[in-house]
């Protein structure tokens, strides 16, 4: 078990250090949006969701002069928004998804608290295309603002998600 755990580990951190070198970002990160201090917030299909501060975080973990940054966000129905972004060093607009380097990730979950192995995860990328942009206003030691907007797929049913005007304004 150690030694999967250990293997884990280190794939981690060589796919950290492979996809920071190839992040694409554009300098400028714009305006950090609406959200919040403590939410993310964003249109999903048309309709409004907004994030629990309770049950809202953003994590970074360095490895070497890289870091991985998660940011996650639950409503009370059980809707989530999870990004994982590899490589981003500060303030710019980076692509989710395109190509074989992907640095960047999201995903939108519904749960259903009844029947849990019914619950849906829309993902992206869910091809080579570019499949949003995460546009980062700051980033310290202590906060991550920005906003975002992605298509996902559901690879079960093939639904697709379009979710759009994102923003997120979370401390570490």
């Amino acid at each position: 078990m150690n030694r999967l755990k250990s293997s884990g580990i280190l794939f981690l951190m060589l796919a950290c250090v492979i996809t920071a070198t190839s992040c694409k970002k554009n300098e400028d990160g714009g305006p950090s949006g609406d959200a919040s201090p403590g939410t993310i917030e964003a249109k999903i299909g048309g309709s409004q969701f907004k994030s629990l501060k309770m049950t809202t975080v953003a994590n970074r973990v360095n490895v070497g002069s890289s870091s991985v940054i998660t940011v996650q966000g639950n409503e009370t129905s059980g809707k989530a928004i999870v990004m994982v972004i590899n490589g981003a060093d500060g303030p710019g607009t980076y692509q989710i998804g395109g190509g074989a380097n992907i640095s960047i990730s999201a995903s939108y979950t519904e749960v259903n608290i009844s029947n849990p192995t019914a619950t849906k995860i829309w993902q992206a990328p869910f091809d080579s295309s570019v499949a949003g942009e995460l546009k980062i206003s700051e980033l310290s030691d202590k906060v991550i603002k920005g906003t975002f907007s992605f298509t996902a797929k559901n690879n079960s049913d093939k639904s697709i998600k379009e979710i759009t005007n994102g923003s997120f304004n979370l401390s570490f």
